[in-house]
């Protein structure tokens, strides 16, 4: 049973409103002000109100702004009962919220037609609301599922700690390292074209493909290979037009040594040193993101890593932070802070994340942010 809720101060009009629609089997509470009108739709959240127009105290355009506002009551059909009729005031009522009116004197065959008409769109208000939060719990449970993908922090021989945070509560940047060997080490972060489920499914489908070492006769600790192969695997013509961004690196643990290759993707940057000498290096070599082109080729290259040094990987989210319409924050003031933090301290990835957000001026980004953090030795 419907409930519906009338307002007006006109006791008439409550008698005769309340009569009819009790007979076409509705539930009908009646209020004989706009401030008790809009306490017992908190109260009774009805499924369409009627509420007359002019009234002392509250208005009924006052009433549907204050119902409107109201979370729990906005998909309650709201109709505006009034003797006015120019479009003057019809544009008022309809800017304040109003979804319908009926006009004084009442026709009853069209308050019934209306009120019939007004609750098939409130219910299906409800059934759309249903269905979006369906899907927002089904979008967390695949988020967590995302979450649970990606790896523990490493502490020795080689700390690993991340910060990842999805601009939707599923983005399209993914992570992972482990040993490969006792002696060798992968560590890669990728970041998938676009947002939401999209972007996700691939890059949950690169790091399974990666970790299983499912790619047949594949030397894993060769990173050119590795994205060749991920090339020949993820054209975009077979992967729903979804190209995407890695970058790849092998740490030698016995020798020091750290060998990388990376396809359209930002440079690592390895901070070195100590104090005002502390220096930073962007690692990065040519190469087209993985899927634009059959053709495209991957090379490697290598560096020495001294103990204590810190290597960070991230995506473009992490840098791409609007200032204004015209200015980007940019990666090389991001390299700013980092290297600012070394040398005055050590580098917390939480003191970056608190850094960028308040750059960004919110919590919620406009693209993934994604960082790891490698401490060698």
């Amino acid at each position: 049973m419907y409930k519906i809720l009338v307002i007006d101060d006109d006791t008439a009009i409550q008698e005769l409103l309340k009569r009819v629609l009790r007979k076409q089997g509705y539930e009908v509470t009646v209020a004989s002000n706009g401030e008790e009108g809009f306490e017992q739709a908190k109260i009774l959240q009805p499924a369409l109100i009627i509420c007359d127009w002019i009234m002392p105290r509250l208005t009924g355009i006052e009433v549907c702004r204050r119902v409107k506002a109201s979370s729990e009551l906005s998909t309650t059909f709201f109709i505006l009962l009034t003797s006015l009729g120019t479009t003057k005031d019809r544009v008022e009522g309809l800017d304040g919220g109003a979804d319908d009116f009926i006009s004084k004197p009442i026709e009853m065959n069209e308050l019934k037609a209306r009120v019939r008409a007004g609750l098939r769109l409130h219910q299906l208000s409800q059934d759309l609301q249903t269905q979006k939060q369906l899907i927002e719990a089904e979008l967390a449970e695949a988020a967590d599922y995302v979450r649970s993908l990606l790896p523990e922090p490493l502490t020795k021989p080689v700390k690993i700690e991340s910060e990842f945070i999805p601009s939707r509560k599923l983005g399209g940047d993914c992570f992972d390292y482990y040993w490969l060997d006792e002696n060798y080490l992968a560590v890669y972060l990728l970041d998938v074209a676009g947002h939401g489920l999209r972007a996700a499914l691939p890059s949950v489908s690169v790091l399974n493909l990666l970790r299983s070492k499912a790619i047949p006769n594949l030397d894993y600790h060769q990173p050119s290979d590795v994205l060749r192969a991920l090339n020949n695997t993820y054209q975009i013509t077979y992967q729903n037009d979804k190209y995407f961004t890695i970058w790849y690196g092998v740490y030698n643990f016995s020798q020091d040594e750290l060998v990388y290759a990376s396809a359209g993707h930002p440079p690592a940057i390895l901070i070195s040193g100590d104090g005002q000498q502390t220096q930073a290096n962007k690692l990065k070599t040519p190469g087209m993101p993985i899927g634009m082109f059959p053709e495209a080729t991957y090379v490697d290259n290598s560096c020495l890593v001294e103990k204590s040094s810190s290597l960070y990987i991230f995506s473009d989210g992490v840098y791409e932070i609007s200032l204004s319409e015209e200015e980007i924050w940019g990666i090389d003031n991001f390299i700013n802070i980092i290297l600012e933090y070394h040398r005055y301290g050590s580098c917390d990835l939480n003191k970056i994340l608190d850094y960028v957000r308040e750059l960004n001026c919110s919590d919620v980004f406009s693209d993934d942010f994604s960082l790891l953090k490698v401490v060698f030795g």
